[in-house]
């Protein structure tokens, strides 16, 4: 399996799992936090594609998606433009809200769209490109995205667990 193929197959298990999470959620558990401090559904899907849109658009020089395609005015959060989500206070989190999942979907669409397009651009010798060199070691594009993929399929799945908690109450 070639680089793109496995990275892409990779990405497209994440898009998955947050159709899956969405898939026939009701509208009241989309913003419900079971705590006043715990994150709702809508925040950690908004949340890992903020990161994966800002990340991904970093690594490929690329406008993010929030901006170019006006996520960031349809979604209208009283939140920084560049936010993605980390360090938020329990305010913050509640902020984060949608009417329905259809916003969240196509955000991460777009998102998923794009990325795909990037990987398709790369190769194995890209991966070690270095895109962020205020860590030591400094960052490789193949750290960046394992770590984007740990991230987001770690929200993804936490999404779904608290979904599953919520209609059990």
């Amino acid at each position: 399996m070639d680089t793109t193929a496995l990275l892409t197959d990779a990405f497209t298990r994440v898009n998955g799992e947050v159709h899956s999470a969405l898939r026939g959620i009701k509208k009241k558990h989309l913003n419900e936090q079971i705590d006043p401090a715990a994150n709702s559904v809508s925040w950690l899907i908004w949340h890992l594609t903020r990161v994966q849109d800002d990340h991904l658009a970093d690594a490929a020089g690329a406008e993010q998606i929030w901006h170019a395609q006006k996520f960031e005015e349809r979604f209208g959060l009283p939140l920084p433009s560049d936010d993605t989500g980390f360090g938020h206070a329990p305010e913050d989190v509640a902020a984060v809200r949608v009417d329905s999942p259809k916003p969240l979907l196509e955000y991460h669409d777009a998102v998923h769209e794009q990325t795909l397009n990037y990987l398709g651009t790369l190769t194995a010798r890209s991966l070690d490109r270095i895109v962020d060199d205020a860590w030591d070691p400094p960052v490789s594009l193949g750290v960046r995205l394992v770590s984007v993929l740990g991230d987001t399929m770690q929200h993804a799945g936490q999404a779904a667990f608290l979904r599953g908690v919520l209609e059990r109450r």
